[in-house]
């Protein structure tokens, strides 16, 4: 008969080991999935476990040099659609393996930056870490991780602030052709809104629109290049400053569909026709890019794949040291020929 524990206290691996009629030993290598324990032994612990509601600790296994069977995403917020679908990618792979995410905020401002990271490993013990922009490129993050040989992905990365590996798409040729769209329909004042400084993948868009404009022959005019955020308000302002030149663009290629948003509204406020006198371009291909109007022309980044693919290279490496997932060029209603 089932003798279980008094109901006052927690489930303890004493508790597993007694009822189970087992050892701790025994118990100690179910929990941490090892081998040299029969299949009865298994079954009968697993039972016990479930039976009396036993929850070991993922710290303690951890100590105890076994894994904790979880992983954490170090992530900024630059929107939230953006945070949504990195948690979503990670979580899903993860439970692929039944293993759990740890989301910690980051917050490149905060003044405990590095040591709120360093509490998570220390309290939470996790198996490996992804990094997302822009820690994957913050070289104190980076510094501690492998000075504490902590397995960790780098989740589109800018440079090679470190060898670990690497999920990403090509951004500076997804801008090339995203411009090289525009060209194609006869834009030749083409002006570009960059996004959040502190991303790599700014300066790699940027990078990409420049290459295009050259590739075609068309001289580059940094008056028609503006500074954002990846915001809509920053992308109104970028707009209105690049429509008050003298030559205004016939066409607005922005890093970001939030951006691309707020290009819409400075056009929609001025009473300029979108892509009639205006033609406007995003990035990301966010749910936004087809509610907005008209739809947004964009550029597809699977956001949640590359997470996802992240997270399988913690949780099943395969000696790969960089991974490219494909972008796809989305043609909508926000762009057309230049008018006459």
């Amino acid at each position: 008969m089932t003798i279980p524990p008094s109901p006052a206290k927690r489930p303890t691996i004493r508790d597993v080991s007694r009822i189970a009629e087992v050892s701790i030993k025994t118990v100690s290598r179910v929990i941490n999935d090892q081998q040299y324990v029969s299949q009865d032994k298994r079954k009968r612990v697993l039972e016990v476990m479930a039976e009396i509601g036993f929850q070991p600790s993922q710290a303690a296994r951890a100590l105890k040099g076994g894994r904790s069977h979880q992983i954490a995403l170090i992530c900024d917020n630059p929107n939230p659609w953006y945070v949504y679908e990195i948690q979503a990618g990670v979580r899903e792979r993860c439970a692929q393996d039944r293993v759990r995410m740890i989301a910690q905020p980051y917050d490149r401002a905060s003044p405990t930056l590095l040591e709120d990271i360093v509490a998570l490993i220390d309290q939470a013990h996790p198996d490996g870490l992804v990094l997302a922009p822009p820690a994957c490129d913050d070289h104190r993050v980076i510094d501690e991780l492998e000075r504490r040989a902590i397995p960790f992905v780098r989740l589109q990365p800018g440079g090679q602030a470190s060898d670990a590996p690497s999920v990403l798409i090509d951004n500076e040729q997804a801008a090339f052709d995203m411009t090289q769209h525009l060209l194609a329909l006869g834009h030749r004042r083409i002006g570009f809104i960059v996004g959040d400084r502190s991303y790599a993948a700014s300066g790699q868009r940027l990078a990409g629109h420049l290459r295009a404009l050259s590739a075609a022959g068309v001289d580059v005019d940094l008056d028609y290049v503006r500074q954002g955020q990846f915001d809509f308000a920053s992308g109104q302002s970028g707009a209105d400053a690049l429509l008050d030149l003298a030559e205004p663009p016939t066409a607005i290629a922005a890093s970001s569909d939030d951006l691309a948003a707020g290009v819409l509204a400075a056009a929609h406020r001025r009473g300029i026709a979108v892509p009639g006198e205006l033609s406007v371009t995003g990035f990301d291909d966010a749910p936004l890019a087809q509610v907005v109007w008209p739809a947004l022309t964009t550029v597809r980044q699977p956001v949640r794949d590359c997470a996802a693919a992240a997270a399988g290279l913690l949780l099943d490496p395969e000696g790969l040291r960089e991974q490219r997932v494909a972008h796809e060029l989305v043609i909508r209603d926000s762009t057309a020929p230049p008018a006459a």
